[in-house]
């Protein structure tokens, strides 16, 4: 349910919310963090069930970065949006999304320009508040960080295998 302001009140406004849910995981993710789109999936869809959303789809991303928005669910849902199919993105975790901070400010822009909010279940934000919109700005800094320090660990550790002559795996 959303509020609006109609003079010096507020008023609940009954618009039905029509999510999609974007489960993603990369390759890496499988192996270090452990969790599975089906099991993003079904997070996301008692997620929904208990605060009364309906699901118009399911964008399943598999083996894809979340380093830029050239993932083809990802953009099939943008499209989704902006042509009225659903009002909210739910996400199981912010990193899912993006975790690119100058991508974050274009999905920002997005939401904004096609009146829809992102939800992420784990971190409990929600872009229909000043406060949710900081917070999810906050840990897209944080996940771009821990990609930059993945990034040169990977490379120092490059190097010292090129120094002592052992070639580098692909």
């Amino acid at each position: 349910m959303l509020q609006e302001k109609k003079g010096d009140e507020l008023v609940l406004n009954e618009k039905e919310v029509i999510c999609g849910l974007y489960p993603r995981v990369s390759t890496e993710d499988q192996v270090r963090e452990g969790f599975s789109l089906d099991e993003q999936e079904e997070s996301l869809r008692k997620l929904c069930e208990y605060k009364g959303y309906k699901i118009y789809k399911v964008y399943r991303e598999e083996g894809v970065s979340a380093k830029n928005m050239k993932r083809p669910k990802f953009q099939e849902m943008i499209q989704d949006m902006k042509d009225g199919k659903i009002n909210k993105i739910v996400v199981y975790k912010l990193d899912r999304l993006t975790r690119s901070i100058q991508d974050l400010e274009t999905i920002c822009k997005l939401l904004e320009e096609t009146h829809c909010s992102l939800e992420s279940k784990c971190e409990e934000l929600n872009t229909e508040t000043s406060t949710g919109v900081f917070f999810m700005r906050m840990t897209t800094i944080l996940a771009q960080l821990e990609i930059e320090r993945t990034s040169e660990r990977t490379k120092f550790g490059l190097a010292g295998a090129i120094k002592k002559g052992q070639p580098p795996r692909s």
